[in-house]
């Protein structure tokens, strides 16, 4: 069975930092893009950056400069760097991949289940 675990979320005061890591595992044979998403109650999913196989990255204009996303091919894993967090920055964190999977190494659209990050004094 394909999934994909994030964690690294929790609580950290305004201006804190955190590093969230999303790692795939199962019948894998490569992973395309994988990106970061975030959610608030009330609010749609929204995207917070993507990086290609090759390392490619982009993000939500509004976050630029202060998260960074980063992969390793070798694992199938993708990592967010938060810093400078602020209080609005308060989500459910979810990671999106697309997985080549099975025989076939077709490539298939997986999400994790998230990982809470809160920023609070």
């Amino acid at each position: 069975q394909v999934r994909l675990v994030e964690s690294g979320g929790g609580l950290v005061q305004p201006g804190g930092s955190l590093i969230l890591s999303c790692a795939s595992s199962g019948n894998i044979f490569g992973a395309d893009s994988m990106s970061w998403f975030r959610q608030v109650p009330g609010k749609s999913r929204e995207l917070v950056a993507t990086i290609t196989s090759g390392g490619s990255a982009n993000y939500a204009d509004s976050l630029k400069g202060r998260f960074t996303i980063s992969r390793d091919n070798a694992k199938n894993t993708v990592y967010l760097q938060l810093n400078s967090l602020e209080p609005e920055d308060t989500a459910v964190y979810y990671c999106n991949a697309i997985l080549r999977v099975g025989f076939n190494r077709t490539p298939t659209n997986y999400w994790g289940r998230g990982t809470q990050v809160t920023v609070s004094s």
